[in-house]
């Protein structure tokens, strides 16, 4: 599928009034190679704006050196128009004109452009070259995220594609019988980390029973004895005498 498809008309529109604001800043309203006034004519991979003169040469390098595109012709991609956004004239001959002397010859044009791109005579050495690749570029502010294609846009940690996974339960585990320490305590033993240097010897009067102290509650209950009641008293009677006859 063609990604030029999916851009709709009023985004296609957004996108015109947003290069027609880029046109307008001061650095854009010459052509970056010869100064020429009002250029209407782009390179998407460069991020420069250039006249229609020079936008013929540059098609001649070749798409792998620039894409010429047509600012008001032609239909432009977000990240495409993000991209000049983030360049545009200045910051583009900040780099391939970094080594330009002043007296550099402009006359023959074709010439100028070819050693400027082609043979980046004058690009810094130091600094790397603009390119869409290499750069990170903000779509939000041009639309919203439902006109965007899929494959232009960048999912953040806050989107539901993140939060589709079920979430983690922690498991946990019952435990089991009663620990150690409590069992010392119960039976007035001292802790497991405790050294004894010798076994203590008690008289027999004074050792617990287990048994004794876990029944010891039950030994304190009143038992009283609850006679029956006189119902039960006369049935038994009566089975006694059917039982006689």
């Amino acid at each position: 599928m063609n990604d030029k498809a999916s851009v709709s008309k009023e985004l296609n529109a957004k996108h015109a009034n947003i290069l027609e604001g880029l046109l307008k800043l001061p650095e854009n309203k010459e052509c970056a190679d010869c100064g020429g006034r009002a250029p209407r004519w782009a390179s998407i991979n460069l991020g420069i704006f250039i006249c229609l003169q020079c936008s013929g040469i540059h098609r001649s390098l070749g798409v792998h050196i620039s894409k010429v595109r047509s600012t008001t012709l032609d239909t432009w991609l977000p990240e495409q128009v993000a991209f000049m956004q983030c360049v545009g004239n200045e910051k583009s001959n900040n780099y391939w004109e970094a080594e330009l002397p002043a007296s550099a010859d402009r006359s023959d044009i074709g010439k100028f452009i070819r050693t400027k791109y082609q043979d980046k005579k004058w690009a810094s050495r130091y600094a790397s070259q603009p390119a869409p690749s290499t750069m990170i570029v903000e779509t939000s502010e041009l639309e919203g995220k439902a006109d965007i294609p899929r494959k232009a846009r960048k999912y953040s940690m806050e989107e539901d594609v993140f939060s589709e996974q079920p979430p983690q339960v922690p498991t946990t585990t019952r435990s089991r019988g009663v620990s150690m320490d409590t069992m010392d305590e119960f039976l007035n033993l001292p802790p497991n980390n405790c050294l004894i240097s010798a076994p203590s010897v008690k008289h027999k009067e004074d050792t617990k029973d287990l048994f004794s102290l876990l029944y010891a509650s039950e030994a304190k209950q009143d038992r009283t004895i609850v006679p029956p009641s006189r119902w039960a008293t006369f049935e038994c009677k009566y089975t006694l005498a059917n039982k006689l006859l």
